[in-house]
């Protein structure tokens, strides 16, 4: 007997409404950019980050985003998140994984507080609150979690000198591979998302300068860094039903600079 299931319209797929999402670090960058594209997909979309300022503007733009504030490095924080976001929402049907931070210095200059400090935030928060919004998915039998990872996590990090951001960034990754995995059979897809260098406020420092643009134009095959609006397309995929049949996959939208 087939399954194939009858053609729809190409923008049907990607057409989020009547689902629940959660952006971390939502405050600024691809976390602000990603939450208004899934809000205007038709999700409501629950956003978190340290700053309410920001997130309350970032509600005042879009009827469909709630905001939560919460500091994701603290796991007592995580847990509160989770209560509160499934008390207003319901089990959420994606949760972003965005949340991130960077320190970039030699490891001669590294703590082992700064070391900790990249694996918490940029690993463990997403696998934490993975695992506590992830109950609701698979006693759903759907879900999508989208973990943004980084190019950084595939590729060494120098001449940006660090070595907690790419590990934690790595270990993402195959967290993502292991839990596509273990929850292929329970209709929850994990992916992840590997983005270069974009325009934010992570990078602001870098790209403020000529040296630093002329490093990223040198060093990449496009000759450029990302915009923020250049992740819109692939967040939807992996969000949206239109991934179906992909779990445990790794993007990377980086201008080609991993495929030197």
């Amino acid at each position: 007997m087939s399954t194939e299931h009858p053609a729809a319209g190409p923008g049907v797929v990607f057409d989020l409404t009547g689902r629940t999402a959660l952006v971390t670090g939502a405050s600024s960058g691809l976390g602000r950019r990603m939450a208004l594209v899934l809000a205007h997909a038709g999700a409501t979309v629950a956003v978190t980050a340290r700053r309410t300022e920001r997130l309350e503007a970032l509600a005042a733009e879009h009827p469909a985003i709630r905001p939560f504030t919460a500091d994701l490095a603290l796991a007592a924080e995580r847990e509160r998140l989770v209560a509160e976001v499934e008390a207003a929402l319901g089990p959420l049907d994606v949760l972003v994984n965005n949340a991130g931070v960077a320190n970039p210095k030699p490891i001669e200059q590294e703590t082992l507080e700064d070391f900790t400090a990249m694996v918490e935030i940029n690993l463990t928060s997403a696998w934490h609150l993975t695992k506590l919004f992830g109950v609701g998915m698979v006693a759903a039998g759907r879900g999508s979690v989208v973990n943004i990872a980084s190019m950084l996590g595939v590729v060494g990090a120098t001449p940006s000198k660090q070595t907690g951001y790419p590990a934690a960034k790595a270990g993402l990754i195959n967290l993502t591979r292991e839990l596509g995995l273990q929850w292929a059979r329970r209709g929850v897809r994990v992916n992840a998302i590997c983005p270069g260098w974009f325009a934010t406020e992570m990078t602001d420092e870098l790209l403020s300068t000529e040296a630093g643009v002329g490093f990223i134009a040198a060093n990449t095959p496009m000759q450029r860094a990302g915009e923020v609006h250049e992740i819109d397309g692939p967040l939807l995929l992996l969000a949206s039903d239109a991934s179906s049949f992909m779990t445990g996959s790794i993007l990377l939208i980086d201008g080609g600079w991993t495929a030197r």
